[in-house]
């Protein structure tokens, strides 16, 4: 057997998903949502997950999004492919935003949306607080561990304040970097090989 002929397999380095981790795109995934992708676990349980991916941005602020909204000009991002006509959020305002659901240390997603309107209202809160999401990635019971099993992703872990940095382009390719090894040469894996 040729002994690069795994080279594109994910080696499991025993990181459960859980909440908080991310999952990583291997370079093959193909879909508009999930291409490339880096997708942030805000819940996971026996009965499935929920996730945004956070590197896909639709090009337009959330004043652009949404009618009759007080201005503020944070970016949306594509989040996955449910509920895509709802927005979401993560945030570091747990104390300022009732309701809120923990992910880990500091961060946090959802909360009572009027809250969140009279806060930009008064301009309490900065675009590096929080980060909005068009639709949601969403995973049944035993369908995340099955794409796992299929090698669809890598479990790995991003400090917070990387995942709510807007202004990283290539968090893709930083967090295949960061893992070391033969992930640091998927980083650099053209988008379509067959263009080399």
């Amino acid at each position: 057997m040729d002994k690069n002929s795994d080279f594109f397999r994910i080696e499991h380095n025993n990181v459960e998903p859980e909440k908080g981790r991310i999952l990583i795109a291997e370079p093959f995934l193909q879909g508009r949502y999930f291409k490339r992708s880096i997708v942030l676990l805000a819940e996971y349980s026996d009965e499935g997950a929920v996730g945004f991916v956070l590197n896909k941005p639709i090009h337009l602020t959330l004043s652009e999004v949404l009618v009759d909204f007080p201005v503020f000009e944070a970016e949306v991002y594509v989040g996955g492919p449910v509920d895509t006509n709802r927005i979401y959020f993560i945030h570091t305002l747990s104390h300022l935003i009732p309701q809120s659901l923990h992910i880990k240390d500091n961060l946090y997603w959802g909360g009572d949306f009027e809250a969140l309107r009279k806060l930009i209202e008064q301009k309490r809160i900065h675009t590096s607080q929080i980060r909005f999401f068009a639709g949601y990635s969403g995973w049944d019971a035993g369908q995340l561990s099955h794409e796992l099993k299929e090698n669809s992703w890598m479990v790995s872990s991003l400090d917070i304040p990387t995942i709510m940095n807007v202004e990283k382009p290539n968090v893709w390719e930083e967090s295949l970097r960061q893992l070391g090894g033969k992930y640091r040469i998927w980083s650099n894996y053209p988008e379509n090989p067959s263009l080399n």
